[in-house]
């Protein structure tokens, strides 16, 4: 006998109060509910959507990450950000109705799949929940902003340590520990993302561990000293 699982609704989800449904009246959520398809779960490298490809939805984390990343013309990858729970993905797609990047699943991931034509009728009927849309796109920008930072002129060190304080703020918001955590995304997929060789990578967390801010162990990070940490990424402006 095949044992149907239930299926955990926006009511019930514990992210709920950082997706869509945040600020929603019950029975505004009910109608979200109604139009929200349940993929299956996603496997490790499993591609969500690719670049290039019409976008009929977008996806909310309910469990799991995600890797987004552009392919150049050259068939080069570059890494442009990392997805957690509670997360909207696809909001690139809303300019031109294309997706501008690929994202893929780094390890056993669900989403809660929103058709856009339902989604944008809902929209026009809610405008709690267009406010909603609204404020995770100014999220999103702001995320943006903090790439921009990271990225800019700044130490191996300094990247490597924002990135990590980063994660930090980010699994916060989640409602999980700010100090302990797993890296999903391998260390070459988070040498992509900085800029930086893997090689660099694996020697600023080893520094980062002699000098007793964090405990690496395989992917584990465990931030011994967060106020140090923060010292060394020198007040750099993170939301």
């Amino acid at each position: 006998m095949k044992l149907t699982q239930p299926t955990i609704t926006c009511p019930d989800c514990k992210l709920s109060e950082l997706c869509l449904p945040f600020g929603l009246q019950k029975n505004e959520v009910t109608q979200l509910v109604d139009i929200v398809k349940n993929k299956r779960p996603l496997q490790a490298n499993d591609l969500l959507y690719r670049q290039g490809e019409a976008c009929e939805s977008l996806y909310a984390i309910k469990s799991g990450s995600f890797r987004s990343f552009i392919t150049t013309a050259a068939g080069d990858e570059q890494t442009i950000g990392f997805y957690l729970p509670g997360e909207l993905m696809g909001l690139d797609s809303l300019q031109h109705g294309r997706f501008t990047c690929s994202t893929v699943a780094l390890e056993t991931a669900s989403v809660c799949e929103l058709p856009l034509s339902h989604f944008n009728e809902l929209c026009a009927r809610i405008p709690r929940l267009q406010t909603q849309l609204m404020r995770i796109l100014g999220k999103e920008i702001a995320s943006d902003h903090d790439k921009i930072v990271l990225l800019g002129h700044r130490s191996a060190k300094e990247k490597m340590a924002t990135f990590i304080l980063m994660l930090s703020l980010r699994y916060t918001a989640l409602g999980f520990s700010s100090t302990q955590f797993n890296l999903s995304m391998g260390r070459q997929d988070i040498a992509n993302f900085l800029g930086l060789t893997i090689e660099t990578v694996s020697r600023q967390l080893t520094h980062l561990s002699q000098q007793g801010v964090i405990t690496v162990k395989q992917r584990g990070i465990q931030i011994d000293n967060l106020e140090l940490l923060k010292t060394i990424v020198n007040a750099c402006p993170l939301h």
